[in-house]
């Protein structure tokens, strides 16, 4: 499996992904006759070499002749499907302007019918947006993964007048996105960036595991403290890797040495009803010797901040760190299984088309066991023998 891996420390723009796309091989003339499936004219591509900070990469302009009409949604979503892209271009070109579309209704309290494209609706709009998803297919990419965004801070002036940075509609796509900002007065992240690399990237964090086949730079317009540049890594996903699903959580750790016992209960009750993937506590000794109770959740990052509040409500603490940490979890499936007592739900992991390990839903088997006043013990044991039946029905029998 091929991957894509865009590593943002300066942001992300269209005309960026579209430079870096170009500096890790993609062909010009390879996107220029992709992109005359369109069936629109009036832009020119403009792709050159330039340097930020001593890094070499590529900056691309799309220049238009101007004076274009204002297009809704489905004016654009018109010109894409009567083109002749390849369907899988099509559609997630049409994906990235209809969540374009979504961000700015919720921003100006209209629908996505009624919503103005301004300055994404022009043709290096199109061309950036169509252009990227068609040069990640061009590149045979089958998985797409994004560091952190840098957002930068500032103004920045839109058709609406001087806007905060991110502005309001780059914030919206921007939800459950993993972000941080420096005091660099530039509009780091641009809508129609945002938009393309969220709609189209798998997941956030690290680099993933793969060997690394190309590197290409896309280049920003500004000269920044630091490069302005996109870093975008093309590589095989390793065979042992791609065994596996992946995905970033948010682990949140806090050191509590003047708490009641007693509260903890509670505590790890609410984190898990407001989203903890889990939650989980460690004798530890601080500072002159005194014992104490490692708190750690683990979570998705969308969940940080609801997180957070109810570890500062519910325990003593009065901080906490927080880690960026990538989880690789066999393929899994659920299976329900009939036993003796009932049904019951189960888990089957596999690592290369082996099943390596079934475990019945816990739950289920307490709930049964409840009920019909059984040993849990015994109620697992059946379920977990039927489940073994049902996915290794070679072994089951000689067991």
């Amino acid at each position: 499996m091929k991957l894509a891996y865009v590593n943002c420390p300066a942001g992300v723009s269209g005309n960026m992904l579209l430079g870096a796309l170009l500096d890790a091989g993609l062909s010009l003339a390879a996107l220029e006759e992709g992109l005359a499936g369109l069936r629109v004219s009036g832009y020119e591509i403009v792709a050159r070499k330039v340097h930020k900070r001593g890094i070499s990469g590529t900056h691309v302009h799309v220049r238009t002749s101007g004076n274009e009409p204002e297009r809704h949604l489905s004016d654009i979503l018109e010109i894409i499907e009567g083109g002749t892209l390849p369907a899988q271009v099509k559609a997630q070109s049409q994906a990235i302007f209809t969540r374009l579309a979504q961000a700015e209704a919720r921003v100006h309290g209209e629908t996505i019918e009624d919503i103005h494209f301004h300055e994404v609706g022009g043709l290096d709009a199109i061309v950036d947006i169509v252009g990227s998803a068609l040069g990640f297919s061009l590149l045979g990419i089958e998985r797409i993964y994004s560091s952190a965004l840098h957002l930068g801070t500032g103004t920045v002036q839109c058709a609406h007048g001087l806007l905060p940075v991110p502005a309001p509609a780059t914030l919206e796509l921007l939800k459950g996105v993993p972000v941080y900002g420096w005091d660099v007065e530039a509009e780091l992240v641009t809508p129609t960036g945002a938009a393309i690399l969220t709609t189209l990237a798998d997941s956030y964090g690290s680099t993933p595991m793969m060997r690394v086949d190309r590197v290409g730079y896309g280049a920003g317009s500004r000269d920044l403290p630091f490069p302005n540049l996109l870093r975008l890594t093309i590589g095989t996903a390793l065979e042992e890797a791609d065994d596996y699903d992946e995905d970033v959580v948010i682990l949140i750790e806090t050191n509590i040495d003047d708490m009641n016992p007693e509260w903890y209960e509670q505590a790890m009750s609410r984190l898990f009803d407001a989203g903890a993937l889990d939650v989980f506590l460690t004798p530890v000794q601080m500072k002159r010797n005194r014992p104490a109770v490692q708190v750690s959740v683990i979570a998705a990052p969308e969940r940080l901040s609801h997180l957070l509040e109810v570890v500062f409500a519910e325990t003593t603490t009065i901080g906490v760190r927080t880690h960026s940490v990538r989880r690789w979890k066999l393929r899994r499936e659920a299976i329900i299984v009939e036993t003796p007592y009932g049904p019951v739900a189960a888990k089957v992991a596999r690592q290369q088309g082996k099943v390596v390990n079934v475990s019945p839903e816990h739950r289920d088997c307490q709930r049964i066991a409840t009920e019909r006043d059984l040993p849990l013990k015994e109620v697992y044991q059946a379920a977990l023998a039927a489940a073994r039946a049902e996915v290794l029905p070679e072994r089951s029998g000689g067991e």
